[in-house]
């Protein structure tokens, strides 16, 4: 998904931090269930899934702050969840555990990039301090790409590696 639009409010940077907050609970819930549910992982595998449930839950709460602290509406959990699902196709399965993570980080990369471009090149002045919106955003996507590369190490590393079944 391309953010693509101009933000003008506090409302549409929350709905927007928002998503982000849904895409991390679903990759968290993703890669937890990965790494304890699947069995045919190995311990390489099952750690970097862990690693990767930890961070999205750190960065739904870093991004959760963020709408806490703007002067906005929150739209409804629900109302999020769906377009998360919609957008992002967040209920899609796939080949095996480490493609199902490498999408979860690219989807989530992506939608970073997208949302801090947005930012960038709107001059509005939201309730929260700009450079440390940027940072968080910035620190997060960082993150997300960090992941990308440690999941693309691990099925380049090993083309035949057990990626485990979904």
């Amino acid at each position: 998904m391309s953010v693509g639009i101009s933000l003008a409010s506090d409302h549409q940077l929350a709905r927007l931090l928002q998503i982000g907050v849904v895409l991390e609970e679903v990759a968290e819930a993703r890669a937890a269930k990965h790494a304890s549910e699947s069995s045919d992982i190995d311990a390489e595998v099952r750690e970097l899934l862990e690693s990767a449930a930890e961070e999205s839950a750190a960065h739904s709460d870093r991004l959760g702050t963020l709408v806490d602290e703007l002067d906005a509406e929150i739209v409804g959990f629900d109302e999020v969840e769906r377009l998360v699902e919609q957008q992002y196709e967040a209920d899609e399965t796939f080949d095996g555990v480490l493609y199902d993570q490498l999408c979860n980080e690219e989807t989530a990369y992506k939608f970073y990039d997208d949302l801090l471009t947005a930012i960038e090149s709107s001059e509005v002045q939201f309730s929260i301090d700009r450079d440390r919106l940027l940072g968080v955003l910035r620190d997060v996507r960082a993150d997300e790409e960090e992941g990308v590369a440690a999941v693309t190490e691990l099925m380049d590393r090993d083309p035949n590696r057990n990626r485990g079944r979904l």
